[in-house]
C-alpha cells in the first residue's frame, strides 16, 4: 500500500471542492482511494461560524451528547455522529479566526465526491474517504479517523475464519476505513504542511463496490454504547444532549 499526500494552495471559505480536486489530483487509476480532510469539505460547504458565540455553547449545540464535567485540557468530551470526539469536532487550527464545524452530512459529501471523480476519471472502482484527527484514551497524540467513505467496504469480517492454529475467530473484524484514515492523516500532517488531500494506491484487503453505502451499511460500523467494550466506563458518564 502506498499513501501519498497532495499539496494545495491555502484553501479558503466557499471554494469549489470539485474544482480543487480536478486541479490537484493526478489521473486516477482503478482500485485507488482519494482521501479528503473534513476541514476542506466544511470550508467548501460554508460550515464556519464567526467567534461571536462562546465555544462551549457552540460545542453543546453541535454535539449529539456531551459530558458537562471539568477536563484538565479545557475540552468537552462529546459524541458526534456516533463518534466519541472532543469538542464535537469543532476546529480552530488553520481556521483564520473562525470555528470550523463538521460537514453537514459527511456521507452525502463523500458520495458527491465519489460520483464526480468516477465520472471525471471514467473509473469503475474508486474509493473516497473523508477524515479527521482524533485522540485515543490513555495515549498522547492524534491519529486519523474516518467520518465517511464511499466505494468500498468499511469492514473486513474475520468471524468464523480460522487463525494460524485453526481456532475459529468469534469477534474479529478489521476496521478498514479507520486504518486507511490513520495512514492518510499521518501522511497529510497536522501543522502547516498544506496537504489536505491524499491518494492511496496498491491496495490489498480492500473490497471495492460500485454503489454508495446504504444507511444500514453506515450503521454497521457503529457500536451502541451499551454493547461497546468500553461501555462500563462510557455508561457511567452523565451524558447530556
Amino acid at each position: 500500500m502506498k499513501t501519498h499526500a497532495i499539496k494545495t494552495h491555502l484553501i479558503q471559505l466557499d471554494e469549489s471542492l470539485p474544482a480543487l480536486l480536478d486541479r490537484y489530483l493526478p489521473p486516477l487509476e482503478e482500485n485507488s482511494i482519494v482521501v479528503v480532510t473534513s476541514k476542506i469539505v466544511s470550508l467548501s460547504e460554508g460550515r464556519t461560524i464567526q467567534k461571536k458565540i462562546g465555544k462551549e455553547t457552540l460545542i453543546k449545540q453541535e454535539a449529539d451528547a456531551y459530558l458537562d464535567e471539568p477536563n484538565p485540557h479545557g475540552v468537552l468530551l462529546t459524541i458526534k455522529n456516533g463518534i466519541l470526539i472532543p469538542n464535537a469536532g469543532i476546529d480552530e487550527s488553520n481556521a483564520n479566526g473562525v470555528y470550523i464545524l463538521y460537514p453537514k452530512d459527511s456521507h452525502l459529501s463523500a458520495r458527491k465526491i465519489w460520483e464526480h471523480l468516477r465520472t471525471q476519471h471514467r473509473l469503475r472502482h474508486l474509493g473516497v474517504l473523508i477524515t479527521d484527527s482524533h485522540t485515543s484514551p490513555m495515549r498522547w497524540g492524534v491519529t486519523g479517523i474516518a467520518l465517511a467513505w464511499c466505494g468500498f467496504a468499511p469492514l473486513n469480517n474475520y468471524i468464523g475464519t480460522p487463525d494460524c492454529f485453526g481456532r475459529h475467530l468469534h469477534f474479529t473484524k478489521a476496521n478498514v476505513v479507520d486504518a486507511l484514515a490513520a495512514s492518510a492523516v499521518f501522511a497529510m500532517g497536522e501543522g502547516n504542511e498544506q496537504t489536505p488531500l491524499a491518494l492511496i494506491t496498491e491496495l490489498e484487503k480492500v473490497t471495492f463496490v460500485e454503489s454508495a453505502p446504504t444507511q444500514e451499511e453506515i450503521e454497521s460500523l457503529k457500536i451502541p454504547m451499551q454493547e461497546d467494550l468500553y461501555g462500563p466506563l462510557l455508561m457511567k458518564g452523565d451524558w447530556k444532549s
